[in-house]
C-alpha cells in the first residue's frame, strides 16, 4: 500500500529541497545554472520567509516539491501566488502526485484570497504544457518575460 502525502517544509528539509531543485534543473537541462546551496535555502526560505515549499512524499520517501512565493496584483488589489517550480521525479511520474501537488498550491490560493497563480513552463516541455491546458490554464498572449540578473542588478545600482 503506498502512503502518499504532501507536507509543508521544515528547515531540516533544506538538503531535500536543493536535491528536488538538482532533480528539475537535470530534467531542464540546466544542472549547470543551479548555484543555490543548501545554505542558501535556509537563509532565504526559512530565515527570511522568501517563499514556501511543498514536499511531496511517498513511504516517507520525497518524491517531488512545489516551491511558491506571495507577489501582488495592483489592479487587482491583493496578493496571488508566483508557482516557481513544480516537480516530480521521473520514477514517481504517471501516480498523480504533480496534480495533487498542483491542486495543493490552488488549495493554497483559495485560502489566501489569490486572485491567480502565475508560472512559466518551457516552451518545449511538451508534457507540462498539456497537463496546465487540461487544468484549464491559458497561456498568456501580449505579454514577454524580462528579466535582470544579478550582473545586471549590480551595474545599474552603479549608476
Amino acid at each position: 500500500m503506498t502512503n502518499f502525502i504532501i507536507r509543508k517544509a521544515k528547515k531540516e528539509d533544506s538538503q531535500t529541497i536543493l536535491n528536488l531543485i538538482n532533480g528539475i534543473a537535470k530534467y531542464e537541462k540546466m544542472e549547470n545554472e543551479v548555484v543555490a546551496t543548501k545554505e542558501s535555502i535556509e537563509k532565504s526560505i526559512f530565515d527570511l520567509n522568501q517563499a514556501e515549499v511543498l514536499i511531496a512524499e511517498e513511504n516517507n520517501v520525497p518524491v517531488g516539491f512545489a516551491l511558491y512565493f506571495y507577489n501582488y496584483s495592483t489592479f487587482f488589489g491583493k496578493a496571488n501566488i508566483y508557482l516557481e517550480d513544480i516537480f516530480v521525479y521521473e520514477k514517481y511520474r504517471k501516480r498523480g502526485y504533480g496534480k495533487k501537488l498542483f491542486f495543493e498550491v490552488v488549495k493554497i490560493a483559495k485560502e489566501n484570497n489569490a486572485s491567480r497563480i502565475d508560472w512559466l513552463c518551457l516552451n518545449w516541455n511538451k508534457p507540462a504544457i498539456d497537463f496546465y491546458l487540461k487544468l484549464g490554464a491559458k497561456p498568456m498572449k501580449n505579454w514577454t518575460l524580462f528579466r535582470l540578473t544579478e550582473n545586471e542588478i549590480n551595474n545599474l545600482t552603479k549608476q
